[in-house]
């Protein structure tokens, strides 16, 4: 495995968040000219495309996508690593730009790693309960209906990671999960996702803490570059710990084939 050294070398990153995604295929996945995963959840977020190669029509790749992905709400990721024109193509075939999702890196040796609210407990999430409990304090942030939530864990614990790669984190404070993340060590890169706070208990430092302690997992893995994609409310405290925008995602829906 090379090691990524630079936050401009952008393909480990992007690899890395493919891999992540992919993870997330539990009923349908593929990862050809077309990349996509269906978790088979009914959230948009947990089903979609991820890439299109140059060497599919954007045409066939719509049609293939539109097979694989339906009965669930979908999106389709468009960013560096996706064919040119491929924006265009889905917006002839009536897709709508619904976000811009931007991707943000920092060089582990430069990051600022805050420590959190006094009482503030982080562990590692090991064992079913313990991932139910997990999942349960990150589904109110990413739109997890409660209903869902037992479909999420088990696809959780399908998602068949080799060994050691991934590693979630818990935040414990008041006796309770009160927020979440994770790391993928894959590609040469340390991804981090589902970094999340619950309500009432944001603006304290709270999901920094939870940053922090999956980009210091990295860093003990010799990981040199840290990769995540950021949501509007998580940007600035990224900016802060030293993360820059590096690339973006263009995130599309699209309607029902006609007939």
């Amino acid at each position: 495995m090379t090691i990524i050294d630079a936050v401009a070398e952008l393909e480990g990153q992007l690899a890395n968040t493919r891999d992540y995604w992919l993870g997330w295929g539990s009923a349908d996945r593929c990862d050809g000219e077309l990349t996509l995963y269906r978790s088979g959840v009914s959230h948009p977020q947990l089903n979609g495309v991820l890439r299109a190669g140059g060497g599919i029509a954007v045409e066939e790749a719509v049609a293939q996508a539109r097979e694989r992905l339906a009965g669930v709400p979908w999106m389709w990721w468009v960013g560096p690593d996706s064919r040119p024109g491929l924006a265009e193509g889905l917006a002839a075939a009536g897709a709508a730009e619904v976000a811009t999702m931007p991707v943000m890196a920092v060089a582990l040796d430069r990051v600022t790693m805050p420590d959190g609210p006094a009482g503030l407990r982080i562990e590692e999430v090991t064992g079913a309960d313990a991932l139910r409990e997990w999942v349960s304090a990150y589904a109110p942030s990413f739109g997890v209906m409660p209903d869902q939530v037992e479909q999420v864990t088990r696809v959780e614990e399908w998602r068949g990671d080799e060994e050691g790669a991934i590693v979630r984190f818990a935040g414990r404070l008041d006796g309770r999960v009160v927020g979440t993340s994770v790391l993928l060590d894959r590609r040469g890169v340390a991804g981090i996702y589902v970094v999340t706070t619950r309500e009432g208990y944001r603006r304290r430092g709270i999901g920094a803490a939870l940053t922090a302690a999956a980009l210091q997992e990295g860093r003990e893995r010799g990981l040199r570059v840290a990769t995540l994609q950021a949501s509007a409310m998580g940007a600035p405290v990224y900016r802060r710990m030293g993360f820059e925008v590096v690339s973006a995602y263009r995130m599309f829906t699209l309607p029902p084939a006609a007939g």
